[in-house]
């Protein structure tokens, strides 16, 4: 497929992220290169009598450092995060807001659950104290798409703005979306990801009944995440944020932006299979991964690495793997695959945030973090998961994939921008 001369390329030029390594890309780049599990036992609620009892909790992020103090008290912490994330991208950009056209400036910030603390603490405030104690805030903080509306009101941004949901695909498809309409031409500058805060006792019980998480590794939790392995038993949960600013080629080399890479393509599917387990055979997945390789005018071969979706659950990381063979066919014994939730844990809706920011950083580092905690292999995960150790690579292109609840998939193409 050829290139349409007359849309705009789009271009990532700033990273934002906050999650269990610490705040800024820098810090998740180190963590994840370094092999370094963000993963613990959880501190911040009462776990003993759930079956999980770990998780990547953040413990450095002070909110007061990107938001007034008044207007955090009335949002979610999913939001804090989301905002602060939206801050390090605009910083880390050197992009000038006063010169940005607020009308041509757009946010597409996704959550998969939204202010799941918010739901659990008014709840017992109206069981504990009656309905006149419920907080005035409390819809305006919970909605999913609230975290976009206040980076907006925060950053001044007044183009195109809404909130996905689509559980753990919310940021992939956020950044999708914004990339459509960067190439649509309804905006010049894109903020574009995903924030997430279910790591509260209301998130792990719902997660745990449905037998979800991993319950195995309680006592040696940086190895409870262990995405394409044998002994893997389930999912750990992060919580996080991770944002990109996207721009126009034409807006970005305009002000003398520094360029990480291009988004090359992007492409949604669903597996129409079953509310929560994938479908078996991966099909949808694999026409996801096909359709962004040949909408970026590539082949199967050209492509180098996939950060890939890797939840740690038996049926994604089989189902997954089954999906790269179908689309890559031959090529798929030479990728370069990790998944970098074996370190940072699942930050659901965000995950695709920060994933998609370490595509980026792959891409313009040449380096590729490992998976952990693959000691014993699985007979049905038989590809390059890159165990254990980062490795040098001279990355050029490379994928971020995401898969949902509902059967949601989203990928994303990144490459090596070329003149």
């Amino acid at each position: 497929m050829q290139r349409d001369p007359t849309a705009p390329r789009i271009v990532v030029t700033g990273l934002g992220t906050i999650n269990a390594h610490g705040v800024g890309v820098e810090k998740l780049w180190e963590g994840v290169l370094s092999g370094k599990s963000g993963i613990r036992k959880i501190e911040s609620f009462d776990v003993s009598e759930l079956t999980s009892k770990v998780g990547a909790e953040i413990h450095e992020f002070e909110v007061s450092d990107f938001m007034d103090s008044k207007e955090a008290r009335r949002n979610d912490r999913f939001t804090h995060l989301a905002v602060a994330s939206s801050r390090l991208a605009v910083q880390d950009a050197a992009l000038d807001l006063e010169s940005v056209d607020p009308e041509r400036f757009g946010v597409y910030v996704g959550s998969g659950i939204g202010g799941l603390q918010t739901i659990h603490d008014q709840t017992a405030r109206l069981i504990e104290r009656g309905p006149r104690k419920v907080s005035p805030f409390m819809i305006p903080s919970l909605i999913g798409n609230i975290a976009s509306g206040v980076v907006a009101i925060e950053l001044g941004a007044k183009g195109p703005n809404f909130g996905i949901v689509s559980a753990c695909s919310s940021a992939t498809h956020s950044i999708g979306e914004a990339f459509n309409a960067l190439k649509n031409k309804q905006a010049d500058v894109m903020i574009a990801g995903g924030s997430e805060a279910a790591v509260c006792q209301l998130g792990y019980a719902g997660f745990c009944s449905m037998k979800a998480m991993s319950t195995k590794f309680n006592d040696t939790p940086e190895e409870a995440s262990r995405p394409f392995e044998k002994n893997r038993d389930g999912f750990v949960m992060g919580e996080g944020a991770g944002v990109l600013i996207l721009e126009t080629l034409e807006h970005a080399q305009a002000r003398g932006a520094e360029i990480y890479c291009e988004l090359a393509a992007y492409d949604a599917s669903c597996d129409a299979f079953h509310i929560t387990s994938p479908d078996p055979e991966g099909k949808a997945l694999s026409k996801s991964f096909k359709a962004v390789v040949e909408k970026a005018g590539l082949s199967a071969s050209g492509v180098d690495y996939i950060n890939a979706h890797g939840t740690s659950t038996p049926y994604n990381d089989k189902f997954e793997t089954l999906a790269i063979k179908d689309a890559f066919g031959e090529s798929a014994k030479d990728l370069l695959i990790s998944s970098t939730k074996s370190m940072t844990g699942h930050l659901l809706g965000a995950a695709g945030g920060i994933e998609s920011a370490i595509c980026a950083k792959v891409i313009q580092e040449g380096k590729v973090p490992p998976t952990i905690n693959l000691r014993e292999s699985d007979p049905d995960c038989d590809l390059n998961y890159v165990p254990n150790t980062a490795v040098q690579a001279d990355v050029k292109v490379a994928i971020c994939n995401n898969s949902g609840f509902g059967g949601h998939n989203a990928v994303l193409l990144f490459k090596a921008l070329e003149a």
